[in-house]
């Protein structure tokens, strides 16, 4: 299992100013979106808990993954998938001038899509777990490193009701390239089966033409050889023996 990571964004080297984000209810949930209000106010409680690869418990260390699953679990008791990859095939898709405080933003900080994820505040800031050295923190998806880095949004249920079992995808709601890989395994499983079911036939078609080419040229060679016997006998006729 691979957990997420961000690079160091360009120019940014200070803690963001705390102050503007110390109420978060206020700053970014909508009115009478309580739900909402709870999981940003949770996640604002846990600025500046160190980042750990693989962690998933404040007391020692938060990747970007489980930073949003931790979240999500105890302030409105949904059970995310583990890993950010895993998460952007969870809840539905939406596009970016869609965002909303509380929806999920994904990333492609490793080279392959889906590897970090963030929470988005509203604003156009995110706040996520960043990376080995770096703490929970707030970021602005304008920045030029996020911003070219950008790989879509999900909206995961956040109406507080429990989950017994982790959100799945629905192939409805998949990020088009996945629909697009998806259609293309099933189109060539389907000519996989169909030249396998051919293939018996068709061996035995080649072995049958085969045996008949064999046996024409067989024939031909052998007439050949009858023709070229016979030239030779009428070019040099046998002599009679006198008798005695």
């Amino acid at each position: 299992m691979s957990f997420a990571h961000a690079e160091p964004e360009s120019g940014v080297g200070n803690k963001p100013n705390l102050g503007i984000f110390a109420d978060p209810i206020a700053q970014f949930a909508a009115p009478g979106e309580e739900a909402v209000g709870d999981l940003l106010l949770q996640a604002m409680s846990l600025m500046g808990v160190a980042y750990r690869f693989g962690g998933s418990s404040p007391e020692t260390g938060l990747d970007c993954s489980g930073f949003i699953q931790y979240v999500f679990r105890k302030s409105l008791r949904v059970n995310l998938p583990r890993t950010s990859a895993e998460m952007a095939r969870a809840g539905r898709v939406i596009e970016r001038d869609e965002l909303a405080p509380g929806d999920l933003v994904f990333y492609n900080t490793r080279g392959f899509q889906y590897s970090h994820v963030g929470l988005y505040l509203g604003g156009n800031k995110f706040i996520h777990s960043p990376r080995t050295g770096k703490s929970v923190e707030v970021v602005n998806m304008a920045n030029s490193y996020w911003s070219q880095r950008f790989n879509g949004a999900r909206r995961v249920n956040r109406g507080g009701s429990e989950w017994k079992e982790p959100v799945t995808a629905r192939a409805a709601d998949r990020p088009p390239a996945e629909k697009k890989l998806a259609e293309k395994k099933v189109a060539e499983k389907k000519t996989t089966d169909k030249k396998s079911a051919d293939k018996p036939a068709a061996e035995k078609k080649g072995r049958s033409s085969t045996r008949a080419e064999r046996r024409k040229v067989a024939r031909e060679q052998e007439a050949e050889r009858k023709t070229a016997s016979r030239k030779k006998s009428e070019q040099n006729p046998r002599k009679k023996k006198k008798p005695d």
